[in-house]
Formats: C-alpha cells, structure tokens, sequence
C-alpha cells in the first residue's frame, strides 16, 4: 500500500510521516508539498503538489492507494484547493482519502468550519471511500504565546471560563497514522479532543505553577485582544480570527467529551503539564 501525505513539510505533516516510517517501508510513503526541496529531510520520495498549480497534483498522485489530505492553511481558499486535491485523487485512481477536517465541523459555529464542511461534502460526493478526523483545537495554539505571557507577567485572551479539550499535535498525528496502516475506518468520521477540559485559567495556573510566578489569566473583549495581538506583529485580520475563535471558545465551540482521539492512538493525550513544560523549555 502506498500512501501520500500532503502538506507534508509543515508541523503535522513532518510528525505523521515520521510515525508512518516507524510502521510501513519508507519505499512506501510519498511527501507530497509545494517546495519538495523542503521534504529532503524526511527520508521518503517527495513529488510536488502545489493546489493553486492543479496540474502537478495528478501527476503527484500517481500510483498513491491511500491519500491523507492535511487541510490547507490559506483561509477563505481552501474549498477550492481541497476540491482540486479531491478531483485529482479520483482521476489518478486513489483508493481512500483520510481528510483533516474540524471538531464537530457540522454543527459548530467558527468561521473555520463553513470550509471544512463544504470539503467533507465534496470528498462525500466524490465517490471515493473516506476518513474524516475531525480534529480539535492543538494545545500549541495556546501553549506558543506561554512564553510571551511570562515575559508580560500575565496571560491574555477572550476565552473566558470557556472549558478547551485541546490535544497536542502529535496527539493528532498519532491518529493519523493509526488511521493510515491499521483497522477498518472506512466511512467513518472521528470527533478528535483531548482527554482533558481546561480554561485559559488553568493554563494560567499551570504556567504559574512550573515559573514559580503569578501569571495571571486576563479575559479581553474581543475588540481589544485583537489589537494586542496586531501589536505583536500578527496580521490585522488574523488577528481578528484568533480573537473570534476565542469568543467561540467561550461558548463551548472547543470543548468535547468524547474519547475517539485516545481509542485511536492506544493512549491518553498529552496532558497539559507536559505541553506547557514543553513551551517553557
């Protein structure tokens, strides 16, 4: 079996081809990115696969029976990138397609979802067998900014006490992988989350506990977050994501109960502790 994994020289991509190597030949995995140069590194054949060059992704595909489709990261494109992913895949003869989509992407209310949605409904239609691992919020997310929120003496954002069951992202690339090389998962979807609900006041707690410092969580409106996070250097209307994405947390949209993600991977998911140690080292 061969697989394909695109994406493949960004974070989650580079863990999930690391944890396929440690299951199936090398000779077997195919990195499929925009700058193959990039994936040198990874041990395995790389092919280009640029989505906004439709024409390299047949090509790129060739030969591949299962293909792992990592959601693109340019925003407001990527419906029309993954459809051109998914009509290639089905012209070179690609089996399976496991697709990175969005925790409850069907019925939650971030902006993120409406792209995740409309990409599940295309692999759906498209008459090959699928995947979905709806994967939730990556502790990283939240654990990068730990150690500005040393530096400043205070953790910001406009969560509220909304409860986060985050996982770190190998947590989700482990799933991949099992996904990948083992078991019958055909046509099912997967709501992926961490073992462990927090707030943005318990991630305070914990930075505070490991620093030995009072770092405090402050909750922003959103307005003003947005704006600490444009002076940071963020882009304005990313930083207007980020924000919205909080105040979504805070209404739920990030929390799940359910235990998919550590039935996948055989494990519990990382805890918080480890994560924010991680960030601090």
């Amino acid at each position: 079996m061969t697989v394909a994994v695109t994406g493949a020289t960004g974070q989650l991509g580079r863990l999930v081809i690391a944890g396929l190597k440690d299951k199936m030949a090398a000779s077997d995995i195919i990195a499929l990115a925009r700058s193959p140069e990039k994936a040198a590194d990874l041990g395995v054949t790389a092919r280009r696969a640029d989505y906004d060059a439709p024409e390299t992704l047949a090509p790129a595909l060739a030969g591949v029976d299962t293909l792992l489709l990592i959601s693109g990261s340019e925003i407001g494109q990527r419906t029309a990138q993954h459809r051109a992913v998914i009509d290639a895949a089905k012209s070179a003869g690609v089996g399976h397609i496991v697709y990175t989509s969005l925790l409850r992407a069907d019925t939650s209310p971030m902006s993120l979802a409406v792209e995740h949605r409309e990409t599940e409904a295309l692999i759906k239609a498209s008459g090959l067998t699928y995947t979905i691992l709806r994967n939730g919020w990556y502790t990283e997310n939240y654990t990068g900014s730990v150690p500005g929120a040393v530096q400043a003496g205070a953790l910001v954002g406009s969560a509220g006490d909304g409860r986060i069951s985050s996982a770190a992202r190998a947590d989700y690339a482990d799933a991949a992988v099992a996904v990948l090389t083992a078991g019958d998962h055909v046509g099912k979807t997967y709501e992926l989350a961490g073992d462990s609900a927090y707030t943005l006041s318990d991630l305070a707690a914990e930075v505070s506990a490991q620093t030995g410092k009072t770092i405090p969580y402050q909750n922003l409106p959103q307005d003003e977050y947005a704006k600490i996070l444009v002076s940071v250097g963020l882009p304005e209307g990313f930083a207007g994501a980020l924000a919205s994405f909080d105040v979504d947390a805070s209404q739920g949209a990030l929390f799940h109960d359910g235990r998919d993600l550590s039935d996948l991977i055989g494990r519990p998911t990382t805890p918080l502790s480890k994560s924010v140690s991680e960030a601090l080292a």
